[in-house]
């Protein structure tokens, strides 16, 4: 181990500077990546506090994807990948490819988005060298030899994005929300990179869980074992979550859900629909248009009903007594937290403060 300060492990001279000959421009940096980082910024320090939807929320939405993508693909391992991948050397040619490929917003907009906390937990989050972090449970890292990378367009392919010290957002598939059980290897239906993603709809962002400290030391876990070289933390104990966390087996991280939102507060929802001077324009929870193939897809709609309902229910068990997260409040959505509780106490798991398994009263034995 060595130590270094973040000039050293998360800066390379000229990694995004255009050379031809003696001569170089760093306008890909300037002009390019200084836009996105400037609404980047305000969009990651809107989302690290956020408690339901404010004024600057639709600007920080539309900011956060593309600050993402940056971050993803303007690394060195994301260079490495752009070079393996277009099966060139060239770092000009690269550059420019990274301008017109970093577009994993499109997948990343159509996911359900949770923001976690860690404002209980002695532990906090960490960051890595891949500052946005892909778990899938049965990839492991292993299986992917530098630069290569898992894919999103995978199923069970998660995104983990720490925005500070207290708070880290969960990117999880719709598909995967209402069928867990689904082969994580699956490609998720209508896995693209462009066109542009459809609207997003914000007041379904989840907030407010707080997580706890083993929990936090798992996705740490996670985000050192897919670090490419260097980690930073705030305290010297949080750069080993190895030694403390529950377990190092990648596949059973995940095994209670707690990567999972709240499933009962995500809608089942079948399209998005916007009204306009001169029409309107819909999308299905998919991505797909009116006119594109599957749009709607009835089977697939009540075959995801049916594992959804099952999974809601599962997650309610595994979740027990447990902090929840919560949507924007104008959502009026409190009645699902209701529901997973009557749901529990059906099942004789969930008990009110006047009711308990065994609530009775001991009377001394009657002589005779």
């Amino acid at each position: 181990m060595r130590r270094l300060g973040p000039s050293a492990c998360f800066y390379k001279e000229d990694l995004y500077t255009l050379k031809l000959g003696s001569w170089s421009t760093d306008q890909v940096e300037s002009h390019f990546f200084g836009i996105v980082d400037s609404r980047g910024r305000d969009a990651v320090s809107y989302f690290a506090e956020f408690n339901g939807i404010e004024a600057p929320a639709w600007d920080a939405g539309g900011n956060l994807g593309p600050y993402m993508d940056a971050q993803k693909f303007r690394t060195p391992r994301g260079l490495d990948l752009i070079k393996k991948r277009s099966g060139g050397s060239d770092h000009n040619a690269t550059l420019l490819s990274m301008q017109k490929q970093f577009k994993y917003t499109t997948m990343w907009m159509e996911a359900t988005w949770e923001i976690v906390r860690a404002r209980r937990s002695p532990t906090k989050f960490i960051v890595s060298d891949d500052p946005v972090t892909f778990y899938c449970k049965r990839l492991f890292p292993s299986d992917r030899t530098y630069p290569n990378e898992m894919y999103l367009g995978q199923t069970g392919t998660r995104t983990l994005f720490p925005l500070g010290l207290d708070s880290c957002l969960i990117l999880t598939h719709v598909q995967l929300i209402r069928n867990p059980w689904n082969n994580p290897f699956e490609p998720r239906t209508n896995a693209r990179s462009f066109p542009a993603a459809g609207p997003k709809y914000l007041p379904d962002i989840q907030y407010g869980r707080e997580l706890e400290e083993d929990e936090v030391l798992r996705i740490n876990y996670i985000l050192k074992t897919r670090a490419v070289r260097f980690i930073a933390a705030a305290e010297e104990e949080w750069l080993y979550p190895e030694r403390r966390v529950s377990t190092k087996e990648w596949e059973k991280l995940d095994d209670d859900w707690f990567l999972l939102p709240n499933l009962w507060r995500v809608s089942f929802h079948r399209e998005i629909v916007i009204g306009h001077q001169g029409g309107a324009s819909a999308w299905d929870e998919y991505g797909r248009r009116p006119w594109e193939f599957g749009y709607k897809d009835e089977r697939q709609r009540d075959l995801e009903w049916q594992t959804c309902e099952m999974a809601k229910r599962e997650w309610a068990v595994k979740r027990i007594g447990k902090s929840k997260a919560q949507t924007d409040e104008r959502m009026g959505r409190d009645v699902a937290d209701k529901m997973a509780d009557d749901f529990l106490r059906e099942q004789g798991l969930l008990y009110g403060p006047m009711e308990r398994p065994y609530d009775f009263e001991l009377k001394p034995e009657v002589e005779g």
